[in-house]
């Protein structure tokens, strides 16, 4: 039987602990996996199309686009619409995504917890 090797520095991409810590389901999960795969480690940024991450994950364009909701709402990600040039005329292109500090989101997620606690006991 052959061994199996990793290189730790080909075919994989970094994922934080953390976020598995913020109560996301698997399907959030998954498009923030994905973004992390096509994410420039330099500036943050990708700009895979709604149908790049449906085919990906084999979810609907409308699933991938209330993920992508979800994810910024939880502060995880960013989103910025992209215009490109056709035939001289500007149109919408992919949105570019940023990636955002983990920290960020689970600063978020806990100060949402606390409130939720205060207003039960409160």
């Amino acid at each position: 039987m052959k061994s199996m090797s990793r290189s730790p520095a080909s075919n994989f991409f970094p994922m934080p602990n953390e976020i598995f810590s913020l109560g996301l389901s698997a399907g959030e999960i998954a498009v923030y996996a994905y973004l992390m795969f096509c994410e420039d480690r330099e500036t943050y940024t990708c700009h895979p199309s709604y149908k790049t991450i449906e085919k990906a994950l084999r979810i609907s364009p409308n699933t991938v686009k209330k993920y992508v909701r979800q994810l910024e709402s939880k502060s995880l990600i960013t989103t910025k619409q992209t215009r490109i040039l056709v035939n001289g005329r500007y149109r919408n292109g992919n949105l570019m995504y940023t990636i955002l500090p983990i920290s960020i989101a689970s600063d978020e997620h806990f100060k949402r917890q606390l409130e939720a606690n205060s207003r039960r006991s409160g």
